[in-house]
């Protein structure tokens, strides 16, 4: 279980848009976490799809990782 935390937190890390000029701050890979091993732990490794995927679970998203994929072009 801890690894896959872990692996969702490495894969918060690039999943956003390669449009943003700057990578996620630590506290912006916290806040999605948890989301992104919840709704789109099949696209870790896989930054195109992992974004995409939250993007398309906004919705779903806690409101703090929502603000982050929204801040990023999502």
């Amino acid at each position: 279980m801890k690894i896959s935390v872990l692996a969702a937190l490495l894969l918060a890390a690039t999943a956003l848009p390669a449009a943003a000029q700057s990578g996620p701050t630590p506290q912006e890979q916290m806040a999605c976490r948890s989301d992104a091993g919840k709704f789109c732990a099949e696209h870790i490794g896989k930054p195109p799809q992992m974004n995409a995927c939250l993007r398309d679970n906004k919705s779903k998203l806690s409101d703090a990782c929502r603000k982050v994929v929204e801040s990023h072009g999502g």
